[in-house]
């Protein structure tokens, strides 16, 4: 099992508690673990309400007991097989403590990374990659580590299926890593703590647009000269078919505001289906130019009709920048 330690505490009576969110394999009663520097043989396992689990799967926050010192927040956990391989892992990792001890604390941005390579500072660009599915996150990974040159290694340090979280976050940030998103967006916490702690996420509907703006970056020529403007989040609540137009979105506006020329990314259970132009924008008999937070309206999009409740509309328009 591996994941992420979500929090930690020294308890007087019961000795370092750490809560972790397992994020690929089973976590077992038992288990000896390595949560950042910290080792230990998990002795009792309770979930949210409190109760003794002998087990826990992906996405599940357990709190365990058993380790000999407090890890971090943010800290990797690794479920090990013996504890001789779980020291040489504890080894490894203070190990590279003492590496980024020398390097800048600055984090790593594909606007900043040729300099970063020209001025030694980083040797890894460190990735985490979420995809809609499973092939996809495994083409992006091996594209991405194919980049690797004598100055720079591309290591991905997690990849997986579905929006990115606010655990994929928190890796990024311990880890001094970039996310790349293909297909997906993150959800609202995650965009939020990443604006937080300067973790930078890059979203793409095309690989090789990530692969060759990646490669851009090492080579020292990445010049973005557009970004998106997020406008507002809609929730689509029903749909009305109109034989005339198609499907009509009868949606809320959750925050910001959506606008006649809003460009629309449709995401569905966090991932991506399409992006589209407004066709029709109404309150309701007439065309409006734009609809504010907590107000009801319809929205036909110009080319994709197949629209489910529940789905959420995201209004962002591009324009172009100057660093």
């Amino acid at each position: 099992a591996k994941g992420i330690v979500i929090e930690a505490r020294l308890d007087k009576g019961r000795g370092p508690i750490a809560t972790l969110l397992v994020q690929n394999g089973t976590l077992h009663a038992g288990d000896t673990i390595v949560a950042g520097t910290a080792v230990g043989r998990i002795r009792a396992m309770v979930d949210e309400h409190g109760e003794n689990i002998a087990q826990a799967g992906p996405s599940v926050p357990v709190e365990i007991m058993g380790l000999a010192e407090t890890p971090q927040a943010g800290d990797v956990f690794d479920a090990v097989s013996d504890e001789r391989l779980a020291r040489e892992l504890v080894e490894q990792r203070k190990q590279k403590i003492k590496d980024e001890q020398f390097n800048s604390v600055q984090k790593v941005t594909l606007d900043n990374l040729f300099s970063s390579l020209q001025e030694g500072e980083l040797k890894d660009l460190n990735v985490v990659v979420k995809a809609d599915v499973q092939g996809s996150a495994e083409a992006v990974k091996q594209n991405l580590e194919k980049l690797s040159n004598d100055e720079v290694r591309v290591r991905v340090i997690h990849s997986g299926v579905g929006a990115v979280s606010e655990s994929d976050v928190m890796l990024a940030n311990a880890s001094n890593a970039i996310i790349v998103g293909f297909n997906v967006r993150p959800d609202p916490v995650a965009a939020q703590n990443a604006e937080r702690d300067g973790v930078e996420m890059r979203m793409y509907r095309i690989i090789y647009d990530c692969i060759e703006e990646i490669q851009a970056a090492i080579k020292g020529m990445l010049a973005p000269k557009t970004r998106e403007v997020e406008q507002g989040r809609i929730e689509v609540r029903n749909v009305i078919t109109i034989s005339s137009v198609g499907n009509v979105a009868g949606c809320y506006v959750l925050d910001g505001k959506v606008t006649r020329n809003s460009r629309i990314r449709l995401v569905r259970d966090g991932i991506v289906i399409t992006e589209d132009d407004i066709g029709s924008l109404k309150r309701f008999k007439d065309d409006v130019k734009e609809v504010n937070q907590g107000y009801e309206c319809g929205i036909v999009l110009n080319k994709y009709n197949d629209i489910k409740l529940g789905d959420i509309f995201e209004a962002f328009v591009v324009e172009e920048y100057r660093e």
